[in-house]
């Protein structure tokens, strides 16, 4: 799509709670500045929309997240969590997709850390972020034994449960997600290959059936060379040998806390964008959470929110802008002269961000 005759697209931004909106703001100069024809929608959510309509996602906000291209999300500790389960749950946006990309300057743990450039997808929806929780009475009389112990479940009360939900169409549709990322970042010269990483070993029904179903898909993409090793040495894998994986699938759980951990290998979760995608809608936020403990010191690193915005500008057809961008940010980070404290500098999240302005 060529910028000059898009047709104008319309965002919603949600800026969060605590340290957030000092990253979002910047951000959105940031991109002003590229002139895109991109019309900001300011919904009231959480707090404010608490004390102006008794509720933190009123009707009003969920209408215009409804009638916009997409979302663009800060962070939430609490205040603005219905208006992100809806983006969620309610536009049933089942592919969170987690870049974890090095770029040279930034601090890293690994000694070479140059050329790791992975994606982690993690099924958003399901697994046991259903939230099926309670107390392990309430499965009395289903006549229920563990499988390693054959003890039955009434000898381990007093005991919680929780219930793990893999559905065949989630997690085909979130395998099929991943196939076709893969076959896409190999024509942008990557590797194009896809790990499937589950715990089929001991949970051979549920992480099983996933693993099964991305061996039957693999037929459908012969050009995407297919892995599916246990999350244990998947997680060995992502450690010693980041340079060798590209798109990496995962069950929700297993995702989360994995695609955190890759996260950390480039330089942390201050550099950590996502974008989570349905068949017709997405949104996108940094994976840090709110900061609550830096909070009004005007110090956060803003590069997830920068890079975050980077995938949205790609969703809605601004290629060229989201490159300029991303190479903006790489700029700063390899010159060195400005960083956040996270990364070892002493720049505030304004200056940081000017210096990006300048590259631009």
């Amino acid at each position: 799509m060529s910028q000059a005759n898009a047709s104008r697209k319309r965002v919603v931004v949600i800026e969060g709670e605590d340290a957030a909106p000092e990253a979002m703001a910047p951000t959105l100069e940031l991109i002003d500045a590229l002139g895109l024809p991109i019309d900001w929608l300011h919904p009231q959510v959480g707090a404010a929309a608490k004390a102006a309509h008794g509720t933190t996602f009123p009707a009003q906000a969920r209408e215009a997240i409804d009638a916009a291209d997409a979302t663009f999300f800060g962070a939430t500790s609490g205040p603005s969590v219905a208006a992100l389960f809806y983006l969620r749950w309610g536009k049933e946006t089942f592919a969170n997709v987690r870049p974890a990309r090095y770029m040279p300057g930034c601090k890293s743990p690994l000694a070479h850390p140059e050329g790791v450039d992975l994606v982690i997808v993690r099924e958003n929806l399901e697994d046991l972020y259903l939230g099926l929780e309670g107390e392990i009475g309430e499965l009395e009389g289903l006549g229920l034994k563990s499988r390693t112990s054959r003890r039955p479940l009434s000898d381990y009360a007093p005991a919680r449960y929780a219930i793990k939900v893999l559905s065949d169409e989630g997690s085909l549709r979130v395998l099929r997600f991943s196939f076709e990322l893969a076959r896409k970042r190999r024509l942008q010269g990557h590797a194009g290959s896809l790990t499937c990483a589950t715990k089929y070993n001991m949970l051979p029904v549920s992480d099983g059936r996933f693993r099964e179903l991305a061996l039957e898909m693999s037929a459908d993409y012969p050009d995407v060379p297919l892995s599916t090793p246990i999350i244990d040495d998947f997680g060995h894998q992502l450690v010693t040998r980041p340079h060798q994986l590209d798109v990496v699938v995962m069950p929700n759980l297993y995702g989360d806390i994995m695609s955190d951990t890759a996260a950390g290998l480039v330089g942390g979760l201050g550099l950590a964008p996502s974008g989570c995608y349905g068949e017709g809608y997405a949104y996108f936020e940094s994976a840090h959470g709110t900061a609550p403990d830096i909070a009004g010191r005007g110090i956060i690193n803003p590069s997830a929110t920068i890079l975050s915005g980077a995938m949205l500008l790609q969703y809605l057809g601004f290629e060229p802008a989201a490159e300029r961008l991303r190479r903006a940010l790489e700029a700063v980070y390899a010159a060195g002269r400005v960083s956040t404290p996270d990364q070892g500098g002493s720049a505030s999240t304004v200056e940081f961000c000017r210096a990006i302005a300048d590259k631009l």
